[in-house]
């Protein structure tokens, strides 16, 4: 089974009573609609409906959840969770040290991972799953980036840049990116015209 170890990529912890209600308020993706054991894309977008921050997001336990970006701006994108926080009883952290693995195939499940590995929802005609922590050096990144760009998953930094897109080009209304019938966030309004 074929398998990468991303390096690039941070995780960022959002629990606490209020965290569905608040991601729910803010992200593109659908919340009730994330299974436990899967992780679907998402967006935090401009008011104008433009991506300004991009990442995949799966549970990680009762009131709790696990948003996993670029490491390069998974920073900002925390300063910008704290922005939209006011009071809500939610607590946001970067988790340091966490190993992103991804693998693929007909068993894809890697024993790389001390997680439970989840299922990468974006693609639809192949098994690919992701665990998070753990140890080890290995994989091969390049298999993982020539499989992505075969299933027309696109990532933002090698992609396309931040700030520039809307989530219709990069095909996140068909990865189930973007929840139609959730209500308000923030970009909403213009995603909901374009679609």
């Amino acid at each position: 089974m074929p398998f990468a170890q991303l390096k690039d990529r941070a995780l960022i912890s959002v629990s606490g009573p209020d965290a569905e209600i608040f991601l729910q308020n803010i992200l593109t993706t659908d919340l009730d609609a994330l299974a436990a054991g899967e992780a679907k894309p998402g967006a935090l977008l401009t008011p104008q409906g433009k991506i300004l921050f991009d990442f995949l997001i799966s549970r990680a336990g009762e009131n709790s959840f696990r948003l996993e970006c670029r490491a390069d701006i998974s920073d900002n994108f925390m300063r910008r969770l704290m922005l939209y926080k006011l009071r809500a009883k939610v607590e946001i952290a970067k988790l340091d040290q966490e190993l992103v693995t991804v693998a693929w195939g007909s068993d894809s499940t890697t024993s790389q991972s001390d997680s439970t590995p989840v299922a990468d929802a974006r693609f639809r005609d192949a098994s690919v799953t992701r665990c998070y922590g753990g140890t080890g050096e290995g994989g091969d990144p390049a298999a993982w980036q020539a499989l992505r760009i075969a299933h027309g998953i696109a990532e933002s930094g090698c992609d396309y840049p931040l700030g520039d897109a809307f989530p219709h080009d990069v095909l996140l209304d068909e990865t189930g990116g973007v929840g139609f019938r959730k209500g308000c966030y923030v970009g909403q309004e213009v995603v909901s015209r374009m679609q």
